[in-house]
């Protein structure tokens, strides 16, 4: 459900009603507090009021009601939109915990997390930068990346994420550049269904580094991890200079993923594309895991002004690609 005094609860009612109507076989339940739920619903007074799910089994199927697993009972005051308090970031934290473990063990086949505050993650005594970190830290797995995907762009895949901007070029090495197309071209085969994905690769200096002019590491790390996915089979072209890779239709039609080399290099074309829709994704992870991409919007929380599109997005990536995944092991046809 994300952060009590967030928007998470509101998104995942309207997404939900949207989604009825055209994915009901989906089975979704809400892990989070069912009284801010029931609340936010009868706020937005054009969504059905959600219903207690005791878990165990399957929730119904998406329809007149939304199920929600109640793992907190927070007090009035802990629940009033856009106040963020600790005891509400502790059940926030509370609840990507239990969906991790349910995903892990295999009783949910992907898990979608509404947006908590870092900040009040790290009050709350949870020293972790976001989910990605602390799912990545549940599975035990080294190898993980952040990406952005949007319906008719390119998915976006990031080298290094929350890292201050004067670290990012000591971190940007071969291995890292190559693992990070290796995880992009996985997926996109994986969960994605692309047969041959053609992944580009940006520079990390102005215009790719102009032959060694502006920096060096499309040189030394860069263009060597594009060589290596080559050898193994992938279609990696690149460096490509950043500030045009966004604006040039016809190759961004031809290509199927775009890997970036920090936060906001691949975060502003991917939002300035398509803000109210794109989705993260992480990459690496045993199972699926996808969030919209904005945050709690303490600002305008309570208000029924927080758009669903992401949301909505991010929850019919996932099933599509749970399906996809599932279609591929048994030799289905999409």
């Amino acid at each position: 459900m994300g952060d009590p005094a967030g928007v998470g609860a509101e998104v995942i009612l309207r997404a939900a009603a949207r989604l009825a109507h055209t994915t009901r076989a989906l089975r979704l339940a809400v892990l989070g507090d069912l009284e801010t739920m029931r609340e936010t619903a009868r706020r937005l007074g054009d969504v059905p009021e959600p219903v207690a799910w005791p878990g165990g089994g399957a929730p119904a199927p998406l329809g007149d009601s939304l199920a929600v697993l109640a793992l907190s009972r927070l007090a009035a005051r802990l629940r009033r939109p856009g106040r963020p308090t600790v005891e509400g970031s502790r059940a926030a934290y509370s609840y990507i915990v239990a969906g991790a473990r349910m995903a892990l063990a295999g009783t949910a086949g992907a898990l979608v997390t509404a947006p908590i505050s870092k900040e009040w993650l790290n009050r709350a005594g949870h020293r972790f930068p976001g989910h990605s970190e602390l799912l990545a830290a549940m599975a035990g797995v080294r190898r993980w990346r952040m990406m952005f995907y949007a319906a008719g762009s390119p998915s976006v895949a990031l080298v290094t994420v929350h890292m201050a901007l004067a670290r990012v070029p000591r971190a940007i090495t071969a291995a890292r550049v190559y693992e990070t197309i290796a995880l992009l071209a996985e997926h996109l085969k994986g969960r994605m269904r692309v047969r041959r994905p053609v992944i580009a690769v940006l520079g990390l200096n102005p215009h790719a580094g102009e032959n060694g002019l502006f920096g060096s590491e499309e040189r030394t790390a860069i263009a060597p991890a594009i060589k290596q996915a080559r050898r193994h089979g992938i279609d990696a072209r690149g460096p490509l200079a950043p500030d045009t890779a966004f604006a040039d239709e016809t190759r961004l039609k031809a290509t199927h993923g775009i890997v970036a080399m920090y936060h906001d290099q691949g975060l502003i074309g991917v939002k300035a594309r398509s803000f109210e829709e794109a989705v993260n994704v992480t990459l690496g992870l045993p199972f699926v895991r996808t969030s919209p991409d904005h945050g709690t919007a303490y600002d305008i929380a309570g208000r029924g002004l927080a758009s669903a599109a992401s949301m909505a997005a991010a929850i019919g990536y996932a099933w599509r690609a749970v399906n996809a995944s599932s279609s591929r092991s048994t030799g289905a046809a999409a």
